[in-house]
């Protein structure tokens, strides 16, 4: 059996008998994936960099999460702890998961397509200003209609963020098991995903998160996706408030726009693809949970 190491020892000795794979190198991988996306919480700052960070840490969490569950000695933990109402506590919690990706995908890609007929306009015909004029207005009637929905995905989600407050506090920290682990992640996935929406429909919204910090630098990914050299970018921001000051004739360049779109556009991609990762991730572990659960019964 393989010795555990004095500090793992101490940060599972909480741990329940309900959880008998203490010891197992995944459970350590789950943990440290754990605490590396509640630390990126840490940031104030929405950029494209941290979201893509966060999303990255969420592929990783999840991961981890699913070989845990492939483990028969987890697995048979699991069944055995879990009664009715947990079960279906789990198996609700990754359908919210699954929905708020959903509503991200559909944002981003509903950005997608009304920015590339904005982009056609512009680079099919640069001088009718009243063309793009009117396809400039579209855009960013389209955007008010997307933050309205999020908003609402928002209000759900906080909702949720409140039950998550409340059965933590009163949950026993002696009787942390797999289960608590499973919920552990859902909770730091919720807000990491709150991050996404937030960078999607309301760049400035941060500013509410007063009490968090900038990401260490050590934290940074090494490809930083669509990142920006300035500290406070949002390319959702950028195209917003060249396109409002383009379609009101204010003094403002076609080039300079064309350059924040297509910087929105590899934005838009990476996140897409990020969103579209977690999802399959997800995806499968409710498959093992559903495995395991139909198994037991």
């Amino acid at each position: 059996m393989a010795v555990i190491e004095t500090n793992t020892k101490s940060s599972l000795h909480t741990r329940s008998n309900s959880f008998p794979s203490a010891s197992h190198p995944l459970v350590s991988q789950f943990e440290e994936h754990l605490q590396r996306l509640k630390g990126s919480e840490a940031t104030s700052l929405l950029s494209s960099s941290s979201v893509t960070y966060k999303l990255n840490g969420m592929q990783a969490l999840h991961d981890s999460a699913d070989r845990l569950l492939q483990l028969p000695i987890e697995q048979e933990a699991l069944a055995r702890e879990c009664k009715d109402k947990w079960i279906d506590d789990l198996l609700e919690g990754s359908l919210r998961l699954l929905d708020i990706c959903s509503t991200a995908k559909d944002c981003l890609l509903q950005s997608k397509e009304n920015m590339y007929e904005l982009q056609s306009v512009v680079r099919r015909r640069k001088g009718n200003e009243n063309e793009f004029t009117i396809e400039g207005v579209k855009y960013l009637a389209s955007r008010k209609k997307m933050k309205k929905l999020i908003g609402k995905a928002l209000e759900n989600l906080k909702a949720i963020k409140n039950e998550h407050r409340a059965s933590s506090s009163n949950k026993d920290k002696a009787t942390l098991s797999m289960h608590s682990f499973l919920k552990e992640a859902e909770a730091v996935t919720l807000r990491s995903l709150e991050s996404l929406l937030l960078f999607i429909s309301d760049p400035k919204g941060h500013s509410n998160h007063s009490r968090w910090s900038a990401i260490p630098k050590l934290m940074t990914p090494k490809r930083a996706v669509c990142d920006s050299r300035e500290s406070n970018t949002n390319e959702f921001e950028k195209v917003d408030t060249a396109l409002q000051s383009l379609t009101s004739h204010k003094p403002s360049s076609i080039e300079n726009f064309l350059t924040h779109m297509e910087n929105l556009e590899m934005c838009i991609q990476d996140l897409e693809i990020g969103v579209e990762n977690l999802s399959r991730k997800l995806i499968r572990n409710r498959v093992s949970l559903l495995n395991i659960f139909s198994h037991q019964s």
